[in-house]
């Protein structure tokens, strides 16, 4: 199960991945918190009245898309988008939206999820929530919740029968490592590499948690972009995440990586794989 704040952030975040185990019989299924109702279009070619205007709808056709590109089963929370907040002060964040939500009251459907898809594995953001929005940390907040709560028969007990998830990640994308192997693959064949601004910045935010689990899915990066470019509010065709050559990708860093959070099978780190010791444990 991978948590997600918005739609489009599960094909920017461990699709890849997703789609391997897919491909391998594994069941997976995508648990998107909000709408993306206030998400800004990022897509020039999709800025138009009548697309902002139903933005709501045509996330949730975007998503469609995706899903189906990944394989993967695909769940709403129902949530309200909260935005981005940007300005000197920040602005409050708008009444009734996800990052407001008492932790219960967003956590409650997220257990009822968990309980009903039955993970072995869960996915989610860290504690800043990858990046600052104030969603993608309260989809952490509520992960954290629903990965500890759900096994417990006495916490939620309107929403299902208790199951415990044995493993909990943390999307570990942006690294300074995956970042600066990049770079200097497009900088050795001379190609301009999109990370440059990035790497100066790198000292403003030391990274806080360390991949333990690098799961090589290079196999799949093309189908990870084609579910990204279903998200074409979201996702412009010229823009960053196609600025390096799949072959480049392929070579330079043929994996996506995690930080587990939590464990509750034995397992030895690294890993390349999210079910080292939970194979071993249950019968997938």
């Amino acid at each position: 199960m991978a948590v997600h704040a918005h739609p489009d952030d599960e094909s920017s975040k461990g699709a890849a991945t997703m789609a391997r185990y897919v491909a391998e019989g594994v069941e997976v299924l995508v648990v998107t918190c909000t709408g993306g109702e206030r998400g800004s279009i990022l897509n020039p070619a999709m800025d138009r009245p009548e697309v902002l205007a139903n933005i709501g709808t045509v996330r949730n056709e975007e998503m469609a898309r995706a899903r189906e590109i990944l394989g993967v089963e695909q769940r709403w929370l129902g949530f309200v988008d909260s935005g981005f907040p940007e300005g000197d002060p920040l602005p409050p964040l708008p009444e009734g939206c996800f990052a407001l939500e008492p932790l219960e009251a967003a956590s409650e459907p997220l257990v009822r999820a968990v309980r009903e898809f039955r993970p072995h594995v869960m996915l989610t953001y860290d504690e800043r929530g990858g990046y600052p929005h104030p969603d993608h940390v309260k989809c952490h907040e509520v992960s954290v919740e629903a990965f500890e709560a759900a096994g417990d028969p006495d916490r939620y007990p309107g929403a299902g029968e208790p199951w415990q998830p044995l493993k909990l990640y943390y999307h570990m994308t942006f690294t300074k490592d995956r970042m600066l192997a990049l770079h200097a693959a497009m900088e050795e064949r001379g190609l301009e590499s999109p990370y440059v601004d990035w790497i100066k910045r790198l000292d403003e935010r030391p990274q806080e948690w360390e991949v333990t689990t690098r799961v090589p899915c290079a196999g799949f990066f093309e189908t990870r972009d084609q579910a990204l470019l279903a998200h074409a509010t979201q996702i412009d065709p010229n823009g960053f995440w196609f600025a390096v050559p799949l072959d480049v990708q392929r070579e330079a860093w043929p994996t996506e990586d995690y930080h587990l959070a939590r464990s509750l099978v034995d397992t030895e780190l690294p890993e390349d794989d999210l079910f080292a010791g939970v194979r071993e444990k249950v019968s997938l």
